[in-house]
């Protein structure tokens, strides 16, 4: 079922977001020497990996919010699951589909993002945009999750917009953590503890700015594989929750 999802989200013409990117890309790298002469490089470096998360952003917001949300709504769900698959199937196979169309949006934009670069001749560390990459294909399936939960029990508009909500607040979620303890006040410090404990701390798995200057700055090993650790419980968490809802679901 997970292929079927795989196919039926790029038939959506998803797709094309890989030619905007690589048109993006280039207007950018065509600008940027009249804008920012001196900092072009830096910044192209960037925007690439700003605009590779954006876009991948809303293909799992808008996408994974719709794969059960529209099905319950238009009740092609009932057909769905009369079918000899179990709920728990259903929902992990929605979830992979969706998360081998990012592995693939991802690795396509990363593949343009590299060639630009190296067409226009900017120093750039491999291991650390392979890895920002991955970190981000990581994160993008973390959210693919939480639209999945999310549209399981609401409408997909309202998950969609709780899903981005999830996404803005998980990565400044450190930063509610801190605003918390400068405000001394406990029963605002106990709401932001809790928020943190609950949200993702996205912050985790963004490795964007690192990227951009370099190996020297990205963290130990053990870091980053905790923090990939860190990124797949989560997913399977929130999976849980979602499978758990949705077959206590009445249809």
């Amino acid at each position: 079922m997970g292929t079927n999802v795989f196919r039926e989200v790029i038939r959506d013409r998803i797709l094309y977001i890989i030619g905007f990117y690589a048109l993006l890309m280039v207007v950018v790298m065509q600008l940027l020497p009249q804008i920012a002469a001196s900092t072009e490089d830096k910044i192209f470096l960037d925007f690439g990996l700003a605009a590779m998360n954006v876009l991948g952003l809303i293909v799992a917001v808008f996408v994974g919010t719709g794969l059960v949300s529209k099905e319950i709504e238009k009740r092609t769900v009932l057909s769905l699951i009369a079918k000899p698959i179990s709920r728990a199937e259903f929902i992990i196979a929605k979830h992979l589909g969706l998360s081998s169309v990012l592995a693939l949006l991802v690795g396509v934009m990363t593949v343009i993002y590299l060639a630009l670069l190296q067409f226009q001749g900017i120093t750039y560390s491999l291991v650390s945009i392979l890895l920002a990459s991955v970190f981000l294909f990581l994160q993008l399936s973390l959210i693919t999750a939480f639209a999945l939960a999310l549209g399981v029990f609401t409408s997909s508009v309202l998950a969609t917009l709780l899903t981005f909500a999830v996404y803005l607040m998980g990565n400044f979620s450190q930063d509610l953590v801190n605003i918390g303890r400068i405000s001394k006040n406990p029963g605002f410090e106990r709401v932001t503890q809790t928020l943190y404990l609950i949200l993702p701390d996205l912050s985790r798995l963004d490795l964007k700015n690192l990227a951009v200057y370099g190996t020297q700055l990205l963290p130990s090993p053990l870091t980053l594989l905790a923090n990939a650790g860190y990124g797949v419980v989560y997913i399977v968490l929130v999976l849980a929750i979602a499978i758990l809802v949705f077959a206590r679901r009445e249809f």
